[in-house]
């Protein structure tokens, strides 16, 4: 996936989960944060970031946090993008899911499925699957975890696509690692227990549990490679 219009700014301070003050050319502007998670590790006064400037004139705000640089790791924060990437690996063979290798007949973003809203729906001519896309941004000492607050929404979907995995429909979480080069994925147990053992109880129930990472640049974002994952 590739943005337009990216430029380089300095990022002063966010007051609440939408809007941050970025400093551009020695301008301060009111910023769109594409991301409503806490990302307190990522946006540290004065570290570089880069914006999305929109084309729309009827826009509140002109601009929208996209990236952030944390030392050498370039890392998305658009918490938009993951299903975008996800839905465009599938479909240039980037991402094979196990037990789907098929050639996929029918795609849907976005499918209801009993209470939950699963991100991906996919059909091949002998199966048919449900897939969960989930953003990752928080790392430490390269290891990338998820999530980085509680989210008892997250949990209510995993628990679903167990239910739809003894329904006979496949299953799959994917993790999309929003940066590269990291040692491995695992879940936050430290911040939500409770989503990490969902996860060890969906893998022992017939649900797949794989994460990618990307290639990110200041304007594109790609899947690159499997990433190993520890429950």
């Amino acid at each position: 996936m590739k943005y337009n219009n990216i430029v380089e700014a300095k990022f002063l301070e966010r007051p609440n989960r939408f809007i941050s003050y970025c400093e551009i050319d020695n301008n301060i502007e009111k910023v769109h944060v594409k991301n409503t998670g806490k990302c307190k590790e990522l946006l540290i006064p004065n570290c570089t970031v880069f914006l999305e400037e929109s084309d729309n004139p009827n826009r509140k705000t002109r601009y929208s946090l996209i990236a952030v640089q944390k030392g050498n790791r370039l890392i998305n924060m658009d918490s938009q993008v993951p299903n975008k990437v996800v839905y465009e690996a599938l479909l240039n063979g980037k991402i094979i899911l196990p037990g789907l290798n098929e050639k996929i007949t029918k795609i849907k973003p976005e499918t209801t499925y009993e209470n939950s809203r699963f991100d991906i729906y996919l059909e091949t001519e002998s199966k048919k699957a449900f897939i969960e896309v989930k953003g990752v941004t928080l790392e430490e000492n390269d290891i990338v975890m998820f999530p980085d607050a509680k989210t008892e929404r997250g949990v209510k979907h995993i628990n679903e696509l167990v239910k739809a995995s003894k329904e006979g429909y496949l299953s799959y979480i994917v993790f999309v690692i929003q940066m590269s080069d990291v040692k491995y994925f695992t879940p936050n147990d430290k911040k939500h227990k409770e989503l990490g053992d969902a996860l060890r109880f969906a893998k022992d129930n017939g649900v797949n549990i794989l994460a990618y990472d990307c290639f990110v640049s200041r304007d594109t974002i790609e899947i690159k490679d499997e990433v190993k994952v520890i429950l």
